[in-house]
């Protein structure tokens, strides 16, 4: 049981990266990833959000959408889950971290339509995971999101150091940078 969840949780982090592998949460990975500290703020939200909201729509999928033969509504409820969710942090985080929240701005919010969220629980019922399996996928998806975050952000601060040709000076080089990183995460195929 130990080994089969710290391979979920590797291979969501790691192997399966939703930024790098899945190409989901591009948004907030462009978005936030000017500074390590945002950076980690975002990422500790959004690792709240996807182990909550893996463990409460595993719930509403067993419990009321598969029960009830309603799983056609499965999109809809998790996105109720999920928005409902991003709303509680975002009042915690205004309560707690004036400064955080307002480093974060607007991609706060947009933890909403992170399609890393939806993702993860809709994968999680895909691969028919139980609550337990569930949830750590959910976790080992957050830790890769904020790997992502927190690798470019470092490369985005090394980067403001030096003077860069015009044609890479702003998004360009974010990109390029985002390229080789997932090209190294690359390396990680086939592990598990």
């Amino acid at each position: 049981m130990i080994t089969n969840i710290l391979v979920i949780v590797a291979s969501a982090a790691i192997i399966n990266n939703f930024v790098f592998k899945q190409l989901l949460g591009i948004c907030p990975f462009l978005g936030v990833s000017n500074k390590v500290e945002t950076s980690l703020g975002m990422g500790a939200a959004v690792t709240f959000v996807m182990a909550m909201a893996s463990a409460v729509t595993w719930a509403i999928q067993v419990y009321i959408l598969e029960a009830f033969s309603l799983e056609y509504l499965q999109t809809i409820m998790f996105i109720l889950v999920v928005a409902t969710l991003v709303q509680l942090v975002e009042m915690f985080i205004k309560k707690s971290s004036p400064t955080l929240y307002k480093a974060l701005g607007v991609f706060l919010p947009l933890i909403t339509t992170n399609c890393a969220v939806l993702g993860v629980a809709l994968l999680n019922v895909r691969s028919e995971y139980g609550l337990v399996e569930s949830v750590f996928s959910g976790i080992g998806a957050a830790i890769g999101f904020t790997l992502a975050l927190v690798l470019l952000a470092g490369i985005r601060e090394s980067l403001e150091e030096y003077e860069l040709p015009k044609a890479f000076d702003g998004l360009p080089i974010v990109l390029i940078s985002a390229g080789i990183i997932a090209l190294a995460f690359t390396g990680f195929q086939g592990f598990f």
